[in-house]
């Protein structure tokens, strides 16, 4: 699970990861701030994923994020 605060190498894949669905533009900066909130925001609330807590990357969200786009390669 991430969340608003968190950092480091899961934050950049969520952001490369929304990049893809056309959430996120921009270089990945894998710190977990409002812009990465309100793009996991946009995504469950277009997705209709209500199980995970608004703006949080949880299981759910992660789950269907994943099965729609493809792992970042390291370094993009």
């Amino acid at each position: 699970m991430l969340r608003p605060g968190d950092s480091g190498a899961g934050v950049t894949e969520l952001q490369l990861r929304l990049k893809q669905v056309g959430l996120w533009s921009g270089d990945a900066s894998g710190e977990y701030d409002s812009r990465t909130e309100s793009g996991v925001r946009t995504y469950q609330v277009t997705r209709g994923v209500l199980t995970d807590e608004s703006g949080v990357y949880g299981t759910a969200t992660r789950a269907r994020l994943e099965s729609e786009t493809s792992k970042p390669q390291a370094g993009h």
